[in-house]
């Protein structure tokens, strides 16, 4: 605000107060409105950004959870075979392209329940998703079924492949032609996942051949 001094016709002296135009305000609003929308703009984009970086970071963890239980469960295993939901004999290790189950050591038991610590696991792409399953028991009834639930959306592929002991891989496992013991287990498994946004990725998981005979795992 501008303040003006001003003499009157007798001498005297008095100050006159002087505002700012409507045009100097307009242009002020206008001014402090451009300011405050750039303000606003680059808050609302490092806000995207980081609710980008944070889903994608929840995403990447989520895909090594994934694969990471895979793994654990794999270098578990063990060659124990079980008995189907009729009785029938189903290897220690049965495995497809996309499907793998198999009996596992390491089935926690906090309440100290009257049974097995191994349990039989299920893996298997389900749609676009991958999924894994287990059973209460090893040795099924026949309405026993497998508790499943989901691990990972958006798997475009699931390709597993088997080693036997001549370091041939195999896409099946038992493999067709092998004449040897149901409990046998395959060297390592390779596995390749196709999963959205990340493209192809490969583990090659060794298993432990000696858990039988260091715990004392046999065949029911």
């Amino acid at each position: 605000m501008l303040r003006r001094r001003c003499k009157c016709d007798n001498g005297a002296k008095y100050t006159r107060a002087g505002g700012f135009t409507l045009i100097e305000l307009l242009v002020a609003l206008a001014v402090f409105a451009t300011m405050a929308a750039m303000a606003w703009g680059g808050l609302d984009s490092i806000a995207r950004t980081r609710s980008v970086l944070a889903s994608e970071q929840d995403d990447l963890r989520s895909l090594m959870h994934a694969l990471g239980m895979l793994e654990r469960d794999l270098r578990a295993a063990v060659a124990r075979p079980v008995h189907g939901n009729y009785g029938e004999d189903v290897p220690a290790l049965i495995g497809g392209s996309d499907k793998l189950e198999f009996t596992r050591l390491g089935f926690a038991n906090p309440a100290a329940e009257q049974r097995s610590n191994l349990q039989r696991i299920v893996y298997a792409l389900d749609g676009a998703r991958l999924v894994r399953g287990s059973y209460a028991v090893l040795d099924r009834a026949p309405n026993t079924r497998a508790a499943m639930r989901p691990l990972r959306d958006r798997v475009g592929a699931l390709r597993l492949r088997y080693l036997d002991a001549q370091q041939r891989w195999l896409g099946a496992w038992p493999a067709p032609t092998n004449d040897g013991p149901s409990a046998a287990l395959p060297r390592a498994i390779e596995i390749r996942i196709e999963v959205q946004g990340y493209g192809e990725i490969t583990r090659t998981v060794e298993l432990v051949s000696d858990f039988p005979a260091k715990f004392g795992v046999a065949a029911p």
